[in-house]
């Protein structure tokens, strides 16, 4: 049996992916996007039609607000993506949003309505935030409203403890770019479970069930296959279409690693709740995560900008 079929017995797999036709030939459980992947999609002949279509859905008298459109445009992949996955789409909220809870509370709200309006219940859903404590405040809310949320651009254990107070469904902290942060500060490599992102990973696995919290985990950003065979057995793993296809192609005996049923039970009664300006020091106090978090914030934002300039040229066209 290849290593990605062992794995979808221990852990739930997930296409990290805007490409329709990489995910129907992976057959995941779930998937996710981002702005970046939506705009690798989008620049592909064959997913066109979607961007019309999106376009026109968000005129009126002929005119179309850019918001509308790229808001849309998440919702037509996020649709065409479920015709293939049993599970749920994770759809993001616009990174400029990521310091404003009232705002990215508005955006989950519109996307959710969105995906209703195209047929598709709010339980195939997971509405994507960055876990800036803005961002964790706006997914508790949406989460008491029975929107369910996915917490992404984790790096700090503070970010994974605030996550859980927040009883927010789903965080997914970015393995590989904390491996790239220590990479370049070191000088050196890392392999196996001595990968500072398969620590981390390891370590809010463990803390989540020992305190028994009800928010799970996927490993996200995976650089290599390595760092997936050492977290097998985490609750989820989204993957690139090429690591899939690697693990897909690869013959070998899989150890499960992270075993919730071995993890000791330990009271919260001890844990102090995070207030923002705790949460901030604590953040603050892990330069990797401040860092990482900064730029994929920005990288986003980046992306997202370029998506509203392509959409707006094919608007005026």
């Amino acid at each position: 049996m290849n290593l990605l079929e062992q794995l979808k017995k221990v852990t739930k797999v997930v296409a990290d992916s805007g490409d329709v036709d990489s995910i129907k030939a992976l057959n995941p459980v779930d998937a996710t996007t981002n702005p970046s992947l939506i705009l690798q999609a989008a620049k592909l002949p064959q997913y066109k039609h979607l961007i019309d279509d999106a376009i026109s859905k968000s005129s009126v008298n002929g005119e179309a607000d850019i918001d509308d459109v790229c808001d849309q445009l998440i919702v037509n992949f996020g649709c065409e993506i479920l015709k293939h996955v049993p599970g749920r789409i994770s759809s993001e909220v616009d990174a400029k949003l990521s310091f404003d809870t009232q705002a990215s509370i508005e955006k989950g709200r519109k996307l959710i309505a969105l995906y209703e309006k195209a047929g598709i219940s709010k339980d195939r859903v997971l509405i994507k935030l960055a876990s800036t404590w803005q961002g964790i405040k706006a997914a508790e809310q949406l989460e008491k409203e029975g929107i369910a949320c996915n917490l992404t651009l984790l790096f700090s254990m503070a970010q994974a403890v605030a996550c859980a107070e927040a009883n927010v469904t789903l965080i997914s902290p970015f393995v590989g770019r904390i491996l790239d942060w220590y990479k370049a500060k070191e000088g050196k490599e890392f392999i196996g479970a001595d990968d500072p992102g398969v620590v981390s990973v390891t370590r809010i696995y463990e803390y989540y069930k020992a305190h028994d919290y009800n928010t799970v985990v996927m490993g996200a950003s995976f650089r290599n296959t390595s760092e997936i065979i050492e977290l097998a057995g985490c609750d989820l793993l989204t993957i690139s279409p090429a690591l899939l296809t690697q693990l897909q192609q690869t013959e070998g005996c899989l150890e499960t690693k992270l075993d919730a049923t071995k993890i000791r039970s330990q009271s919260r009664d001890a844990i102090t709740a995070l207030t923002e300006s705790s949460f901030a020091w604590q953040h603050n106090e892990d330069a990797m995560a401040t860092e990482k978090l900064s730029e994929g914030i920005r990288n986003f934002a980046k992306d997202q900008a370029i998506l509203e300039e392509m959409v707006t040229a094919l608007i005026k066209q």
